[in-house]
Parts: structure tokens; sequence; C-alpha cells
């Protein structure tokens, strides 16, 4: 059976400690894109954090994955589940790939391997995703994988000298079915065992 997190382009893994220096390059490119400015990290700082993820434990609801291009095996960006709520059944998610890795298509095969999961292996209902409204590019990418803006967050987070709108959007479980396969990972592998 072809695994899973493994797609036509990316492959979903854990991160490993030699991981740090791209995610030291992601901090940056985030950086420049207007997210929110954080004090500078040392190299230690990044080589520390990505050998404590590479042990740490997933509750299965909230992790963070390393997004890998499957052609050449670099590390291309990161994307996870941030905040979970199981009782309520809905889950916030974040991605981020870096610049020199972007326009691939790697974000949106990452996306929909992840709400894969959490929709038909974790049973969530809905999934949450707060996007700065700057940030066209992104609120373009969700609106074309299915994404609903739900509202506008006024002046809700204060960076770069100023307040800056926050907008809300989500995807149902349902909705994802009706633009996405729910089965992909299944369907490949049976496709596989009839040639």
């Amino acid at each position: 059976m072809t695994s899973f997190w493994t797609g036509k382009r990316v492959r979903l893994r854990g991160i490993e400690p030699d991981d740090w220096t791209a995610f030291m390059r992601f901090a940056v490119d985030e950086e420049r894109l207007g997210d929110l400015l954080q004090p500078p990290r040392s190299a230690e700082g990044f080589r520390t954090w990505a050998k404590e993820q590479a042990v740490a434990q997933s509750d299965g609801e909230c992790f963070v994955l390393a997004v890998e291009a499957v052609d050449t095996g670099d590390t291309v960006g990161s994307i996870g589940s941030h905040h979970a709520d199981p009782r309520a059944g809905w889950f916030e998610y974040g991605v981020t790939i870096g610049a020199d890795h972007r326009g691939k298509g790697y974000a949106a095969e990452a996306v929909v391997m992840l709400l894969r999961f959490m929709f038909a292996e974790r049973r969530y209902h809905r999934c949450q995703a707060r996007i700065f409204a700057h940030n066209e590019g992104s609120l373009i990418f969700h609106r074309r994988l299915g994404f609903v803006e739900e509202g506008r967050l006024r002046d809700h987070v204060f960076f770069a000298g100023r307040y800056h709108d926050l907008v809300m959007t989500s995807m149902l479980a349902d909705e994802f079915a009706q633009l996405h396969s729910m089965n992909e990972h299944l369907d490949v592998a049976s496709n596989a065992s009839r040639t």
C-alpha cells in the first residue's frame, strides 16, 4: 500500500534534527511576508527546537510535520494542527512553504493530506484557519481549496507598528469530501493491486 503521507509532490513526515536549517530559513521567509515579528533565534535555538520536535510525542490532535519534496528530498515547508477541540470537533491548522519552493503545488497537496487525516481518520468536523487580511495570496489559496470566509476580526493583531485585521476561514468535513477524495490513499493502493 502507498503511504497515506506521500503524495505526488510531497511527503509529510516527522521533524528530524537536521531540519533545523530549513526551519531557520522558514522563519526568515515568514518575517519577510509580514508575519508576526519575533526576536531573532540563534542557530543553536533552532537546533535544540528541531531535536525536541524529533522526539516529541504527538497526541494525534496537535502536531507539526515537515513537508518534503518527493522529487528532491528537500524540506520545503511545515504543516500542523495547532489547536484542537475533539469534543466540539474542530481544529486549527497552519502551513508554511519556503520562499524558494512556492508556486509548485506543495502547499495545496500538503493541506489536502492533513485535512484528509483530520477529517477521515480523526473524525473532526471543522477546520479553521486564521489569515492576516493583508496576505492576499493566502486568502486566495484558501478560497481555492474550498475554505469559506466567516468573518473579519478588526484590528485584532498588532505588529509592524500598527493593528491588522485577521480573517477567519473554515471548511467542514462534508465540504472537503465534495472537493477531495476522503480515501485517496486507499484508492491508490487499490488501483496498484489491480495492475
